[in-house]
């Protein structure tokens, strides 16, 4: 399996700290407000990047945090007159469920920033022993210059960053003994929440969270660093300065980063009025088509958002749901019997399909040519069935399908996703709500129903369902 490293620019054998395990971090969203198709793709890619491993057998350990404290999100409470912690925590919310909608595994942890200060209190205490960090009226500072390897990542020379680059120069330059060293903790403003520490009442900056959270939760030296192509500068070239600094090892041996996301050309942004949330997306398409439409293009390829795109998104997957439900028909009427000889000549053809779907993900997890792969087991599929195939045949080919396709993350076979008891028990609550004239619950409970594909129908009788 090939990884292209950001650290080398080459692609590059993956070869584990600890056979057969993976040890993963994935930078998540600062939770200030609905997650935004921008923070979409790395989500998706990165746990399609899971999910095969996964599927060659790995033991992955993913972890993937939650930003819950930052100037966004303070400004938001201070707008909205409530706390911090309730802004961060409704949108961690809001988030899961996005998430949960795109079909994104849960990590093996969720860490956030404000439950680990006592590690970030820690990793800046070993810093200042270590003479890489250095605090001024309740500040502390990372001296870049101490780093030897200071822009091996972003491939960056610090000269050059003094001349020309301005991501690092942040506020309190006169205070720092030299404008390019950055922020550890930073002493609290009116009305912040704040921490106590050992030089001032604050909070940590936002590189050192990261840090923290990977090395408590994957230990020192980790697999596989992975987030948007905007982190690698400052952000993830500030991670590798202070956990190595700290750790005295090297931090992650590979790292990922995908490409920027567009909207109709354009770079995403509310002053040009295209900022588009995930959950706006989810009132035109079912979140299966934004997954199938972030997987159409190689992750470090720059990807354009239209409308144009999600319509040939949406046929793309309905063609592939299509044959999974023609699939399931042709079971329903099938005999039972065991697969002939010409069946399992047939069946046996379809392991070229899985081949193509392997060698395109073991090559820096290229899904454009994984889902092409799909397509062909599809068409073959079309037209290698009919209602003389036996059951055991069609039973095998659509475990073949979905195999592949829940290693992408996309849900063919939906089954029936409630049951016969919940449903009547749903229709019980509705009834009650409406004798107590709460119409608000009874419409909300027909609407969820309605999305699970249940259609009622109120008559003398009673009231009557049945599966869309």
């Amino acid at each position: 399996m090939k990884i292209f490293n950001t650290l080398s620019k080459t692609k590059q054998d993956f070869v584990p700290l600890e056979e057969n395990k993976v040890r993963m971090y994935v930078c998540g969203p600062t939770v200030y407000n609905f997650i935004h198709i921008g923070n979409a793709r790395p989500m998706i890619v990165f746990d399609t990047v899971r999910r095969y491993f996964e599927y060659k057998g790995y033991d992955v350990n993913f972890v993937s945090n939650f930003t819950d404290v930052d100037d966004k999100i303070i400004g938001r409470a201070i707008e909205e007159g409530i706390t911090a912690d309730e802004v961060s925590k409704r949108f961690i919310e809001e988030c899961r469920k996005d998430m949960e909608g795109m079909n994104i595994k849960p990590a093996t942890t969720h860490p956030l920033a404000t439950e680990e200060i006592d590690g970030m209190i820690e990793m800046i205490s070993t810093l200042i022993d270590k003479g890489y960090a250095y605090e001024k009226n309740g500040t502390v500072y990372y001296r870049t210059r101490k780093f030897a390897d200071y822009g091996k990542l972003s491939h960056k020379n610090l000269d050059d960053l003094r001349s020309g680059e301005r991501s690092l120069l942040v506020t309190g330059e006169d205070e720092k003994e030299d404008p390019l060293d950055f922020v550890l903790w930073k002493p609290k403003k009116e009305g912040e929440p704040f921490w106590v520490s050992p030089w001032s009442e604050g909070r940590p900056g936002w590189h050192i969270e990261c840090s923290v959270m990977s090395k408590r939760y994957l230990g020192e030296q980790i697999d596989i660093h992975a987030g948007g192509e905007d982190l690698v500068f400052p952000h993830h070239e500030n991670e590798i300065a202070q956990s190595e600094a700290a750790n005295g090892k090297e931090f992650s041996r590979y790292w990922m980063h995908n490409a920027f996301l567009n909207i109709d050309n354009h770079k995403m942004s509310k002053s040009l009025g295209n900022f588009r949330t995930v959950r706006e997306i989810s009132r035109q398409y079912d979140l299966q088509v934004l997954r199938f439409f972030m997987l159409s293009a190689h992750y470090r390829s720059p990807l354009n958002f239209s409308a144009d795109l999600m319509e040939a998104s949406k046929s793309g997957l309905a063609r592939i749901v299509n044959a999974a439900d023609h699939l399931k028909f042709l079971m329903g009427n099938a005999a039972e019997d065991a697969m002939s000889g010409a069946e399992k000549e047939k069946f046996e053809k379809t392991k070229d399909f899985v081949l193509s779907f392997e060698r395109a993900m073991e090559d820096d997890f290229n899904t454009a040519d994984a889902v092409a792969a799909v397509f062909e087991l599809v068409k073959y599929i079309n037209t290698n069935t009919d209602e003389k195939s036996g059951k055991e045949y069609l039973k095998a080919l659509l475990e073949r399908l979905v195999m592949l396709t829940d290693v992408l993350g996309l849900i063919v076979d939906k089954g029936e996703d409630i049951l016969d008891g919940e449903i009547e028990k749903l229709i019980e609550e509705r009834q009650a709500a409406r004798k107590a004239k709460d119409f608000a619950r009874a419409d909300a409970i027909r609407d969820e129903l309605l999305a699970k594909g249940i259609i009622l129908k109120d008559t003398r009788e009673g009231v009557q369902w049945k599966r869309a």
